[in-house]
């Protein structure tokens, strides 16, 4: 099924096979009208009787290109129906192939014009042939049978070409439903694509500084050890191999990020549902241990939110710090925004063997994480995914609100 429908009611068999349904109607009709005037003959010989099978069978199997070629059936049908009123007075089966072409007019024919002309014949159809029906072999027209059969007949014919432009309306708000649809979604996507790519930005600016500092601590190390070995009395190996270490890991942290924001800025993936970037409206912070002055702040604010973290953050490595401090600002922004004057927050950061488990809680609204434009999730998932982490969010089923939990390695992938 199409794409642009994958929202949409599924259609139904008739609509999936219309070439099967326009097979079973023409047999139809020409079981019940060709084939039968074919059998039971007419009461006209000779070659007005020829003439007339023939006009019966072109009336019901014109039927087949209705929907491919409606204005050619169409045109062959009336004109089929007219040679017949010429030569024969009274009605044939084939004739209950009439409210099919009317109905067949109004619901595939495109030119407006034709649409009009269709109904025209529809209604004048009855009228036409209830006068060369009701007269008598002297030429008298009977007024009363006129009037009866012009109503039953135009009325058959009208009905059926009513449907026909109803169900041609449908089909037509239906597509357009779809095509607003397909646009609604490619503007989605490229809402998300536009959030992740703001957010890698922000990612890299973020880690260009923490890459920096490192930098800087191998430089002011190397410069130190330098100055030592060339200007002190005696040589401490202790002092240098602590000098060398303290190089070494730095410099191994610094390739570490370096490759990470690399491959932050390489990704050119999709976020998946329909957020985007962070939207932060405190100062930028670079440390988890800031995470006490900005619960402070919301509580000056007058927000009652909690806070339970590890006294020491020595093993967290930065960029996992600033991942999950990015995280709860982004979540209790949402509680801000979302979950309403009198809710609570709570924030719980929690040290493992291998992973800091970082969990917001409130007793909100329960409204989503996702801020005004609706870029609250992707830019979460960005910021984990940046450092091998993971992150869900969605109502909290047993004490109402909203949660967020975010698990985040304390190793980067290039250590392990």
């Amino acid at each position: 099924m199409d794409s642009r429908h994958a929202d949409l009611p599924r259609p139904s068999w008739f609509a999936r096979h219309p070439r099967l349904v326009d097979a079973a109607v023409t047999f139809g009709l020409w079981f019940f009208g060709g084939a039968t005037t074919i059998i039971g003959g007419t009461s006209t010989t000779g070659i007005a009787a020829v003439a007339l099978i023939a006009l019966a069978q072109v009336q019901v199997l014109s039927q087949w290109w209705r929907r491919s070629h409606p204005v050619l059936a169409f045109v062959v049908f009336t004109a089929a129906c007219l040679a017949q009123v010429a030569i024969y007075d009274s009605v044939i089966p084939a004739n209950l192939a009439a409210p099919f072409a009317a109905y067949a007019a109004a619901r595939y024919i495109q030119p407006v014009g034709w649409r009009w002309a269709s109904l025209a014949v529809s209604a004048a159809s009855g009228l036409i042939a209830s006068v060369r029906w009701s007269m008598a072999p002297d030429g008298e027209i009977f007024i009363p049978s006129i009037v009866v059969a012009a109503f039953l007949l135009s009325g058959v014919n009208l009905i059926a070409w009513l449907g026909g432009e109803l169900a041609r309306r449908r089909a037509q708000l239906i597509d357009g439903l779809a095509e607003q649809n397909a646009a609604l979604r490619r503007d989605r996507d490229q809402r998300a694509r536009i959030a992740a790519a703001d957010e890698r930005t922000r990612i890299a600016r973020e880690m260009h500084d923490v890459v920096a500092h490192s930098l800087s601590v191998v430089v002011v190390q190397a410069d130190g050890a330098a100055y030592a070995a060339e200007h002190a009395g005696t040589w401490k190996r202790e002092q240098a191999a602590q000098a060398l270490t303290t190089i070494g890991s730095t410099a191994r942290e610094a390739l570490a990020e370096t490759r990470r924001l690399v491959g932050v800025l390489r990704e050119t993936g999709q976020a998946e549902g329909g957020d985007g970037a962070l939207t932060p409206i405190y100062a930028p912070t670079e440390a988890l241990s800031d995470l006490p002055a900005l619960v402070e702040r919301l509580h000056d604010s007058g927000r009652d939110i909690t806070l339970t973290m590890p006294d020491d953050l020595t093993e967290v490595p930065r960029e996992t710090g600033l991942a999950a401090y990015r995280i709860v600002q982004e979540s209790l922004t949402n509680v801000i925004k979302h979950a309403g004057p009198y809710a609570s927050a709570a924030v719980v950061v929690t040290r493992g063997p291998a992973d800091l488990d970082v969990r917001v809680t409130d007793t909100g609204r329960g409204a989503t994480t996702d801020d005004g434009d609706g870029h609250g999730l992707i830019g979460m998932r960005e910021r984990a995914q940046s450092v091998g982490g993971e992150v869900s969010a969605g109502p909290d089923e047993v004490h109402g609100g909203w949660r967020v939990h975010a698990l985040l390695p304390l190793r980067s992938r290039s250590q392990t």
